[in-house]
């Protein structure tokens, strides 16, 4: 997926605790894979999980997801995910991220997170974290 703008990019290695019996990646672990890709994203930002809780109240969950997986990932294979910020609504965030391996699209996902507060009911995105994140999206899209 050429076309992806790659805001932020996150290193993992393929450990054997992630494959299967037959060596590659179980599925299930590219979700892994992706959380922290966006955690990283979000952290990069200002925005740590225990922080937001702590301050703000609110957790992100995801609420939506759709993954398309390509090809393979392997033992070992060192992979980057790419994480980009598509929007920002009243109470959500949409996310893409692409995992690679040596510029190779291995998975592609679309993610949206709900913003819940501590009764896990959806909850508006805190002005300061709307802010954060416009202003990082808007500083990512002049690069």
């Amino acid at each position: 997926m050429a076309e992806l703008v790659a805001f932020h990019t996150c290193p993992v290695r393929v450990y054997y605790e992630d494959t299967d019996a037959g060596g590659i990646v179980y599925y299930a672990n590219y979700l892994k894979f992706a959380e922290r890709g966006r955690t990283e994203m979000l952290r990069d930002v200002g925005i740590g999980h225990s922080d937001i809780w702590n301050s703000c109240g609110v957790r992100f969950a995801v609420r939506n997801l759709s993954a398309d997986y390509i090809k393979p990932a392997r033992l070992d294979d060192a992979l980057i995910v790419h994480s980009k910020l598509l929007s920002l609504r009243g109470a959500s965030i949409d996310t893409e991220q692409v995992v690679r391996r040596n510029n190779e699209d291995l998975v592609r996902l679309s993610v949206r997170l709900a913003c819940i507060d501590y009764a896990g009911r959806p909850a508006r995105l805190p002005s300061a974290i709307r802010s954060a994140l416009e202003a990082y999206r808007h500083d990512v899209s002049r690069d």
